[in-house]
């Protein structure tokens, strides 16, 4: 395995936990039949001192999404997973490493925002599937070439998700984190993701995170 690599596949042996980071909860909301259209947004924060900061707009009807994401001072050149949240069980926000850095080493790995953010309900990726089936579809997400992120679309979702969306209660992350500064994903700041081995944990750690407020 090179120590540096921009990544642009996932290997298979990850499934069974991308499974588990990606669908849990995920038939967790009540159903709901309310047909509103509802534009609701937040900031994107910077995570893991990534230095990123950016603006998320939903225009949520019952089963279809407009998402605008707009960031800046991501890593330049490299795939960004980024993603919808939601959870019943979650808090609803954006982690913290005082209460989510549950192994101590001052930096919020994925799945330990999971409890503030809850798992991945929507992929978005610029082509092509955005179920979460996608999450980790690198080939398929934007790569920000000047550090910057200008992702439009509409999605079709399910109704759990559009009610979460329309409520105020969805979280919206985008992943990857130069930590060493040399303008790629490698192992040798973070070690391994904690969502598949096999890629660098710079290139799976959130990076900018923001709860879309109604």
């Amino acid at each position: 395995m090179q120590q540096k690599t921009k990544i642009v596949s996932v290997a298979a042996g990850s499934l069974a936990l991308l499974g588990t980071f990606a669908f849990a909860g995920a038939t967790n909301a009540a159903p709901t039949s309310d047909s509103r259209v509802v534009t609701v947004g937040g900031q994107l924060n910077p995570l893991n001192n990534s230095g990123a900061a950016g603006h998320a707009r939903v225009v949520a009807g019952q089963m279809r999404l407009h998402v605008a994401v707009d960031a800046r001072g991501v890593v330049r050149g490299v795939p960004h997973a980024m993603h919808i949240h939601f959870g019943k069980d979650a808090r609803h926000e954006c982690p913290n490493v005082a209460m989510d850095d549950t192994n101590g080493d001052f930096r919020i790995e994925t799945l330990e925002g999971a409890p503030a953010y809850g798992p991945v309900r929507a992929s978005l990726t610029k082509t092509g599937d955005t179920s979460p089936d996608s999450v980790l579809a690198v080939d398929r997400f934007p790569t920000a070439p000047r550090g910057m992120i200008h992702y439009d679309r509409t999605i079709r979702v399910g109704t759990h998700l559009a009610h979460a969306v329309r409520n105020g209660r969805a979280v919206v992350v985008i992943h990857g984190v130069d930590y060493n500064g040399n303008g790629t994903y490698d192992f040798n700041s973070a070690g391994a993701s904690d969502l598949n081995p096999d890629l660098p944990a710079e290139a799976t750690d959130p990076a900018v995170c923001g709860v879309l407020h109604n």
